[in-house]
């Protein structure tokens, strides 16, 4: 079962999950014995992929030719589900997205059966001592669950695997930045402030998480922001390589990002670079609609060229007065028409913002950041909304 997920930035508070006192010795011990093995988790990825090949030969076409970057996410995948392993209204309609996306491989019951095996099989072999019957247990009834979850939910999906799409505009903005223009064969089902996964002709088998930068069109057009980052196989293939004509698959939309106009709350949106890409996207649905909450957006970058979309922003704030924008300059102190430091220092010295909902979006470590502070200074975390990415 291949897993393109994901890295949740910040550790929610635990609670008492439904099932009472025993649930929560499972996650408990879920919990104890991941922090056993996370020191070792590189070694922990090989030893798996290794057993995972061993069992179900077949699986290995399922993954790229390099697994170096699939060793990283199988870490940020673990680490998701147990941070979510107690908060099952969160953990599973991921699962369910998450189920309906591995569609896209040509995942079968057999390979979940053999995933699940190698899983158990590495964890108890580097859990060592504190593997125990009851530790056991507690793994296995959580992998029962996210195989039945998925499984279920990519049964009960009737709509295509993966949408094929041409790259009909290729516009670099810079040497580590490109504007991609994608026209799918069929519309791509997705709501603005969604994410897909996107596989190119220049990394087969390597699929990389997307947002669109526009809410959904009757064309299908879909408009993605991408910027190189170092080490990544797929981002600088995409900015410095893509090509117009290519051929993209686009996997089935996942995230929660959203706002909701029927809360009363007003809305603070946070984005790190290229992370503006859902922002605008619901910006733009916003725009459709006369009557809106008030939206502050607090968009960051090292310098000006970061902002490489304000004026975008600019010409929308003209036209919707429900609209604010604060730019933010970490490294630029000569531009005047901005705020200046960190991203997460501007926001949080700005306000406490425990009566808005809050969407964050940028690289994990902004994430992080901001999520952390934000709980700090008073922000109720029901009320902050933040999709897990990886960085390539």
């Amino acid at each position: 079962m291949p897993s393109n997920a994901v890295l949740t930035p910040v550790p929610p508070p635990r609670r008492e999950p439904s099932g009472g006192a025993d649930a929560s010795i499972r996650v408990r011990l879920i919990r104890e014995s991941f922090a056993v093995i996370e020191p070792r988790i590189e070694e922990v990825a090989r030893f798996f992929y290794g057993m995972l090949f061993s069992i179900e030969p077949a699986t290995r076409k399922l993954f790229p030719a390099n697994m170096e970057v699939q060793h990283s996410r199988l870490l940020r995948a673990l680490v998701h589900v147990v941070q979510m392993v107690d908060r099952p209204d969160d953990l599973v309609p991921f699962l369910r997205q998450l189920g309906r996306d591995h569609r896209k491989f040509g995942v079968t019951a057999e390979h979940y059966d053999a995933f699940g095996s190698a899983l158990i099989g590495t964890i108890k072999h580097f859990a060592g001592i504190v593997w125990t019957p009851s530790v056991e247990k507690a793994w296995t009834d959580a992998f029962d669950l996210i195989s039945k979850t998925m499984h279920e939910a990519a049964e009960a999906d009737q709509g295509p695997a993966s949408w094929s799409g041409q790259v009909v505009k290729h516009q670099r903005l810079s040497w580590d930045l490109a504007v991609v223009r994608i026209k799918p064969d069929q519309l791509v089902p997705y709501r603005a402030g969604q994410y897909v996964s996107i596989e190119i002709p220049q990394r087969p088998r390597l699929w990389r998480y997307l947002s669109p930068a526009n809410a959904p069109r009757s064309d299908g057009i879909l408009e993605f922001h991408v910027r190189a980052v170092r080490g990544g196989w797929v981002s600088r293939s995409i900015v410095g390589h893509t090509q117009v004509g290519d051929s993209w698959r686009i996997g089935s939309p996942m995230g929660r990002m959203s706002v909701d106009r029927r809360s009363g709350r007003n809305v603070l949106m946070i984005a790190g670079g290229t992370g503006l890409a859902p922002m605008r996207a619901m910006l733009e649905e916003l725009a459709r609609w006369g009557d809106n909450p008030d939206v502050q957006l607090f968009l960051g970058g090292r310098t000006r060229g970061d902002l490489y979309d304000l004026h975008t922003l600019n010409a929308m704030t003209a036209s919707n007065p429900w609209l604010s924008v604060v730019p933010v300059l970490e490294d630029d102190p000569t531009v005047r028409a901005a705020e200046h430091g960190t991203l997460v220092d501007v926001v949080t010295r700005s306000g406490a913002w425990s009566a808005l909902d809050v969407l964050v979006c940028g690289s994990p470590a902004m994430i992080r950041a901001t999520v952390s502070r934000l709980l700090v200074a008073g922000t109720p975390l029901e009320r902050i909304k933040y999709d897990p990415y990886t960085l390539d």
